[in-house]
């Protein structure tokens, strides 16, 4: 389908992740090159240290939060575009008061996730 609504794709609970859910808008399937998902972490939420094999390219929609990358602490906010590198080390934790909601854009390559901690 070329065109959906975001609020029609079923949202499913991040397993390694706190009061963080994903929904996969451009699936591998749909998309030639990439994968396109929606992630919403709740306040207080977020995604422990791991490493994928798949680059991320990402755009922040709304809330704040604290993401790691390597050794490196970035405070974040809407508007904010984030690179993560493959076999980065990152974790995520939103520091808002408000859902912390981001696209996440992945090339169709085999991924591997590796929990950290």
């Amino acid at each position: 389908m070329p065109v959906k609504h975001a609020n029609e794709v079923p949202a499913r609970p991040v397993n390694a992740g706190k009061d963080t859910s994903i929904q996969i808008l451009i699936s591998p399937e749909e998309g030639p090159h990439f994968a396109m998902r929606r992630f919403t972490m709740k306040p207080g939420g977020g995604m422990p240290r791991h490493t994928n094999a798949v680059e991320h390219e990402q755009y922040v929609l709304q809330g704040r939060a604290r993401i790691t990358i390597g050794d490196e602490v970035y405070e974040v906010r809407a508007g904010d575009v984030v690179f993560i590198p493959a076999g980065a080390p990152h974790s995520y934790e939103n520091t808002g008061t408000e859902d912390f909601v981001f696209l996440c854009l992945v090339p169709k390559l085999p991924d591997e996730i590796k929990i950290l901690e």
